[in-house]
């Protein structure tokens, strides 16, 4: 009997274990308090100042995706009600899966109605525990226009024991008297140094090998967006360790460096980054003129399926910032690279217009 019970909590542990293991690094790294909370300094230096005096307004959160803004509010929620009561006073809510007007009516009505309950001795002695509930609404910017006009009354009415925390990435789609019963907190996008000390504390707790300039290659892709670094550096990670396995399994002697060391080859892969010489095949055709080589060309591109939205935007850096080209060429260029990106973003056939578009840069070569 003991000692199947004693298996049994062995199971237990290992699967706590691997299921610890299996996180994703995004959730496993997310700042468990203010003080973790990555280049925010005006943000976080506010919020400090009313986590004192424990009276939050009702705030609104706002900035590109991949900044901080869902993890710094629930850094803030921890630090407020603790582990245990921050589950029984903390509703979130994510507005991209449930706008609709109904939502504000049923969910978020009842819970803002809600008395909130006494903490603990030992919840009241650690935190603030102020006497009121938090709603986090994520992507509240996705939010219909009659749902934010619905929950502007609930959070007049139940501001004494509730208090709204809105995050959307354009505050422009938050309607007016929405926002001006919020405090405003704008999230910059991440300065390079910032992300590059977080991502070198991700890999050296991970434990991964890497190249240099690695990590400056994955937040040159992710583009002031840690989530997004983040992932692509897990993936870069995972893959090579199935590739070191791999070797392993097949009986040679060791695994080689290379084979679990990430690459910047292997982050732009990934990435789904266009190499360079398939851009120097494309603006090579161009500066031909020759049709045939133009079609060759974009049909290759095609064919290896390359991203054209991908292409367009290393296009743009590769021809805008070259030195070569007039600024009465650049401006064609950059007319065609316009008109293209917006056609993609519309849903048109990308072969098509990969073709157009080298054969107007060739126009205007």
């Amino acid at each position: 009997m003991s000692a199947g019970f004693f298996g049994k909590r062995q199971d237990v542990s290992k699967s706590l274990e691997q299921t610890d293991r299996q996180l994703p690094w995004v959730e496993k790294y997310r700042p468990k308090n203010l003080d973790e909370v990555s280049a925010q300094d005006h943000a976080v230096t506010v919020l400090k100042k009313t986590l004192e005096s424990a009276n939050l307004p009702h705030m609104l959160f706002y900035g590109p995706p991949g900044t901080g803004k869902t993890s710094t509010i629930l850094a803030l929620t921890k630090e407020l009600y603790g582990p245990h009561l921050s589950k029984s006073r903390v509703l979130e809510l994510n507005a991209s899966d449930e706008r609709g007007i109904s939502i504000v009516r049923e969910k978020v009505k009842n819970f803002a109605r809600l008395t909130v309950s006494n903490p603990s001795k030992e919840d009241r002695e650690k935190y603030p525990c102020p006497p009121y509930k938090i709603i986090i609404l994520d992507e509240a910017d996705s939010m219909t226009s009659d749902a934010q006009s619905a929950l502007r009354r609930t959070m007049e009415t139940y501001s004494g024991v509730t208090r709204f925390c809105l995050i959307c990435n354009y505050i422009t789609r938050i309607i007016d008297p929405l926002a001006s019963r919020c405090s405003k907190f704008r999230f910059r996008p991440l300065d390079n140094q910032d992300a590059l000390e977080r991502l070198r504390h991700i890999q050296e707790q991970e434990n991964v090998s890497i190249e240099d300039g690695v990590l400056e290659e994955v937040l040159k892709i992710a583009n002031g967006d840690l989530r997004k670094a983040i992932t692509l550096l897990q993936s870069a990670a995972r893959l090579h360790s199935t590739l070191a396995t791999a070797v392993d399994e097949e009986g040679d002697v060791d695994a080689t460096d290379t084979a679990d060391r990430v690459t910047i080859d292997s982050i732009r892969e990934i990435a789904g980054s266009v190499p360079k010489n398939v851009l120097k095949s494309l603006l090579d055709a161009a500066e031909s003129k020759q049709f045939q080589k133009i079609f060759n060309s974009v049909e290759d591109a095609v064919m290896e399926g390359w991203s054209a939205v991908e292409i367009v935007n290393q296009l743009h850096d590769e021809i805008i910032l070259n030195d070569s080209f007039t600024s009465e060429q650049k401006n064609k260029f950059s007319r065609a690279l316009f008109e293209t990106d917006a056609r993609l973003t519309n849903g048109t056939d990308e072969h098509i217009q990969l073709l157009n578009l080298v054969t107007k840069i060739s126009e205007a070569v």
